[in-house]
């Protein structure tokens, strides 16, 4: 739910053309482009450097299947637009947001019903009970800070309003981004309701730098010492640390409290008139798979979706350790998805942004 520009996708585009073109001449369009999957996806899973969890697990796939796989990454709530707008020309096979945007496409009509082999394995609280959407990645809300210049991480939601942050803390947006929006659930719950947590945030607003559509672009900013804070999630900055060694992980909590977080995973639907919904569930179907989501913690940083995957690798100790004493709440996605918008408003009239 994170970046601000898209990364269009040219193979689509020559897809769509040549489709357009076979089907004037009254040939099969699907079978120009059967081999072909394409992806809207919130960033984190792919890496930088092609080292990620997306770019083993679409490698692997093209290998076995011999389907391509088409990758347009950006905001969650970005590529939940971007579909709804495309509603009736339908680009997308698969969606992978986090929430509360995967209810939001699932109530928008963006999905149809699925339900991927190994589903039975993930937790009842991470799919949706229609079969429109199953998670295929867990994670958790968290912040990052600069290990360098903050010789302990902070501890509280209060040090943030400390003059030695001013415009050297930021936070993605929220309504744009999933964990811009997850910094709103998160001080709600921390704070104990809407009002409290949005006069916390108009006060944090003095530190803040400014809106940021893209929460996997801070990371550097923080590894850098450009900013000492910034929002994030467990999975993307655990992965990120692997090459910014100056980025730790934390969880904010409220004086006298506990650190707290909550589970915030990848979930993936197959949108409703995919041109290649076959391709799709192929897809969603293999990134359940035993050994994908084996791979989730040793690739990709993250948690498996599965129940029945139990990593032992390093990294899935390293997090086991990250999120040692933290407590985890159940926000309520579907109050969070009926009243976003007010939620959102509220932030901006708070903040003023």
């Amino acid at each position: 739910m994170r970046r601000n520009t898209l990364k269009p996708i040219a193979a689509v585009t020559g897809s769509i053309a040549l489709a357009a073109t076979l089907s004037a001449c009254g040939g099969n369009s699907a079978a120009s482009d059967e081999k072909t999957v394409t992806v809207y996806s919130a960033d984190g899973l792919k890496g930088e450097n092609g080292d990620g969890w997306y770019d083993q697990v679409f490698k692997d796939f093209t290998k076995k299947t011999g389907i391509k796989v088409e990758y347009v990454e950006g905001g969650s709530g970005e590529m939940v637009q971007r579909a709804a707008r495309e509603k009736s020309n339908t680009q997308a096979d698969v969606i992978v947001t986090l929430p509360p945007f995967i209810q939001q496409a699932d109530g928008k009509g963006l999905l149809q019903k699925y339900t991927p082999q190994g589903a039975d394995q993930v937790d009842g609280a991470d799919k949706a009970a229609d079969g429109t959407w199953t998670s295929v990645v867990n994670n958790y809300f968290g912040f990052a800070y600069n290990k360098k210049d903050l010789k302990t991480a902070p501890t509280t939601w209060d040090e943030l309003l400390d003059g030695k942050y001013k415009n050297k803390l930021q936070y993605s947006t929220p309504g744009v981004a999933g964990d811009g929006t997850a910094v709103v659930v998160k001080a709600m719950h921390d704070f104990g309701g809407k009002k409290p947590a949005m006069d916390y945030l108009k006060k944090l607003q003095a530190n803040n730098v400014g809106p940021s559509a893209s929460t996997g672009k801070l990371a550097p900013k923080v590894d850098k010492g450009e900013l000492l804070v910034a929002n994030g999630d467990v999975q993307m900055s655990f992965a990120q640390s692997k090459t910014m060694p100056n980025l730790g992980i934390w969880f904010p909590k409220k004086a006298g409290g506990r650190p707290t977080s909550f589970a915030l995973p990848y979930a993936g639907g197959l949108v409703k008139n995919a041109p290649h919904s076959e391709n799709g569930k192929k897809l969603l179907d293999f990134m359940l798979s035993t050994k994908a989501q084996q791979q989730v913690s040793s690739i990709g940083g993250g948690f498996s979706a599965r129940k029945d995957v139990k990593a032992a690798d390093e990294n899935a100790i390293a997090l086991a350790k990250v999120m040692d004493g933290v407590e985890i709440f159940e926000p309520d996605w579907n109050d969070i998805d009926k009243n976003l918008q007010t939620y959102v408003a509220d932030w901006k009239s708070a903040t003023g942004s």
